[in-house]
């Protein structure tokens, strides 16, 4: 598999921790009167974060092995 399709993956799972994460930040924060505002933002905030972030875990997840040289196996 390639990277984008990876990244493709686990896109959706990124963004829906760091919405619920963005989610309850901002309705701590001021619960109320601004949620017409935060809200959205959290949405959109996290859709873009999301990104650069799935595109750097994916190579972890299509590492076979993610040893340092010379560890010992056992």
């Amino acid at each position: 598999m390639t990277r984008l399709m990876v990244a493709a993956l686990v896109y959706p799972m990124v963004q829906a921790v760091l919405f619920g994460a963005g989610l309850i930040a901002a309705l701590a924060a001021a619960p109320t009167p601004s949620a017409q505002w935060s809200i959205p933002l959290v949405v959109v905030v996290t859709a873009l974060v999301s990104l650069p972030a799935s595109w750097f875990i994916a190579p972890r997840l299509m590492a076979r092995y993610q040893r340092r040289p010379g560890a010992r196996t056992g």
